[in-house]
């Protein structure tokens, strides 16, 4: 097996594990269980999800008798986020939650499809300040996310047994997914700093919400750090990178 294809089929592997499996299995899951209409999801997806949250958080405002189980989850009607790896970290130190529960603050999880973590409590602050519930931010990137993997794995599969001169091309999305991830992110921070409504207990202004690191609104502190999905996303960049410059470099011999 030749270099190419083993930066390749690595990053492919990371891809379909952490993203495209669990991404496209869940599809529409969350607007099913919003709408109740729960009655015949299909037992694979109760799968994916107990084998994913194995390794995610766990709130602690999740019954014990639930945890690692969705179908427990979903008689118990305890929040659930989506199964893919999570790619981004935001909590948020409120004065009036405990700190042996929130030790590093209220956390939520961005994931390419949607969010997991503490959404609910979350939620609640945005609606003290007058911002939208998370739910609202980032609806057209989730709903084509899935269709989004699905090429990008038949774009990485044409570059594993395409050999034509413009080949490395099939790999530019892979390599850009880490700084991709990074700007629709802070798109969707600035939209939900820049929506505020008069719904909220007192006014703020329109404001940037921090993307990375330490910040402040209103009397709470928040937090903003990459998260396990990111990392396999700037592997998966690397090792993407290596293909393109072993394939190039195989060409010209």
């Amino acid at each position: 097996m030749k270099k190419y294809q083993i930066f390749t089929i690595v990053a492919l592997l990371l891809l379909t594990f952490s993203y495209t499996i669990p991404v496209i299995g869940f599809n529409g899951i969350m607007e099913r269980i919003k709408n109740h209409d729960t009655k015949d999801i299909p037992t694979y997806v109760a799968k994916i999800w107990d084998f994913y949250h194995s390794f995610q958080y766990v709130s602690p405002n999740t019954p014990k008798s639930a945890v690692g189980s969705f179908e427990k989850m979903m008689e118990l009607k305890a929040e659930i986020g989506v199964a893919s790896m999570p790619v981004w970290r935001v909590s948020l130190e409120a004065p009036n939650y405990p700190k042996e529960a929130f030790p590093d603050g209220i956390p939520v999880y961005f994931h390419f499809d949607g969010y997991s973590g503490d959404v609910q409590e979350m939620n609640t602050i945005n609606h003290y300040i007058g911002m939208y519930p998370m739910e609202h931010g980032g609806q057209f990137e989730r709903s084509v996310v899935p269709y989004f993997f699905l090429a990008l794995t038949l774009m990485m599969i044409g570059f594993l047994y395409y050999d034509g001169k413009a080949s490395w091309l099939l790999m530019i999305i892979p390599v850009v997914l880490p700084i991709a991830f990074l700007i629709d992110y802070s798109g969707w921070l600035y939209w939900y700093g820049h929506n505020m409504q008069d719904w909220g207990a007192f006014k703020v202004k329109p404001f940037m919400p921090t993307v990375f690191g330490d910040g402040k609104v209103a009397q709470f502190t928040t937090h903003s750090y990459p998260h396990t999905g990111f990392y396999i996303l700037i592997a998966v960049s690397v090792l993407s990178l290596l293909a393109i410059f072993s394939k190039r470099k195989e060409q010209k011999n």
